[in-house]
């Protein structure tokens, strides 16, 4: 073992493959565990666009409780991604087909508006605002976030996954058949 006497608990080098480890497991940008729930039940809704869903059983085919999906499903009415059925085998119905529900309307029906940083959202709710230098760069990343969760929309999420073919053999050579 070599002793550098220069080496310490503050060298930023020696904590490296720590910091690397702690980034690895926990990421920045994350969706919210109701807004995720929200996907999760429309995906379940989607496949039957005209038909009228009910908490429980969409809590039974989700494996979510059913006081969760049930605030889900209402805060998605109240946005107008979901239509609430009254009367006995009522429940909720989507609003417009899965191919007009985009992702980005879901996720601000449960988590409000999409903003990576609090100028985005609010113009005037941060301190250093005025000086900061990368609030373009933000609004301008933000812009490219927004973007792509509008173009994914529900019928994109519902779609069968593409089916995975084994690609054609290699027609084999004359020196291999010879060996």
């Amino acid at each position: 073992m070599v002793f550098t006497p220069f080496a310490n608990q503050t060298d930023p080098v020696a904590f490296e493959p720590r910091r690397r480890a702690l980034r690895a497991q926990a990421p920045m940008i994350k969706l919210s565990r109701l807004a995720d729930y929200a996907v999760v039940l429309l995906s379940q809704m989607g496949g039957e666009t005209k038909a009228v869903h009910n908490a429980l059983d969409l809590a039974e085919r989700t494996g979510l409780p059913v006081p969760t999906v049930s605030k889900v499903l209402a805060m998605l009415a109240r946005d107008g991604i979901l239509i609430s059925v009254r009367g006995a085998k009522g429940g909720y119905r989507l609003a417009a087909p899965p191919a007009r529900i985009s992702v980005a309307n879901v996720i601000a029906a449960i988590d409000g508006p999409i903003a990576l940083t609090q100028c985005v959202d609010t113009a005037g709710s941060c301190n250093v605002e005025t000086l900061c230098p990368t609030r373009a760069g933000w609004h301008k990343i933000n812009a490219a976030i927004l973007s792509a969760l509008t173009g994914v929309t529900l019928a994109d999420l519902i779609a069968p996954p593409l089916a995975f073919t084994e690609p054609p053999a290699l027609p084999r050579r004359a020196s291999q058949d010879s060996a």
